[in-house]
């Protein structure tokens, strides 16, 4: 089901929140499509010896990005083990510790799968671990949608510079960066390619917050 209502917006995701094309000038890509597509079978095979299986887990992304990823992990998974994976989304907006600070922001989608979360082992997944202020606002919405049995963090890129106590489980690529550097993932779900960039920072609203 959820699958059904992520593809059939796909082409308005495309023109909402695709970078635009300015803000991508002056990148360097550090994965491609093949090394992404091969980071998430690792992914998913680490995520298989570490829950006997894929027993009892459900997949939920941060929107944006985090949401396809969570999609591709657990159509791997159940390719691998012929289980199926329930997966979702977890919006996070109502829950930033910016919120106060920072001009209205767009709600995003919560879609929580039919078997819900209680007593299951839930794997949070997201584009990039930076801050891990994201991930905080993520454990707090999940809070109050049940009590799973053990929550799990997975993302593409761990670019460091945490600020809270918080670590992946399952991490794609770490990716030393400077402060004066910012990483871009782009998807083909939304940005008709798959690939993941490092360029100059630019000056950023608090609205954008940390991830």
């Amino acid at each position: 089901m959820c699958a059904n209502k992520y593809a059939n917006s796909d082409a308005d995701a495309r023109s909402e929140d695709a970078p635009p094309r300015a803000d991508l000038e002056g990148t360097r890509a550090v994965l491609e499509d093949l090394e992404i597509s091969r980071a998430l079978t690792r992914i998913a095979h680490e995520v298989l010896e570490r829950t006997k299986g894929g027993e009892g887990v459900t997949m939920l992304g941060i929107p944006t990005r985090g949401v396809p990823l969570a999609r591709r992990l657990a159509e791997r998974i159940e390719r691998v083990e012929d289980r199926h994976v329930p997966w979702g989304s977890l919006d996070i907006t109502m829950y930033r510790d910016d919120l106060r600070l920072a001009p209205a922001r767009a709600l995003g989608r919560t879609d929580i799968p039919a078997d819900g979360i209680d007593d299951r082992v839930v794997v949070i997944v997201d584009d990039v671990l930076f801050s891990g202020r994201s991930v905080r606002a993520a454990l707090d919405a999940l809070n109050d949608l049940g009590r799973p049995r053990a929550v799990q963090l997975a993302t593409l890129v761990d670019r460091g510079h945490r600020q809270l106590p918080i670590r992946a489980d399952y991490v794609g690529k770490n990716l030393p960066t400077s402060l004066r550097e910012n990483v871009t993932v782009l998807l083909d779900e939304l940005d008709g390619r798959d690939a993941v960039l490092v360029g100059p920072a630019k000056p950023r609203t608090v609205s954008e917050g940390d991830r």
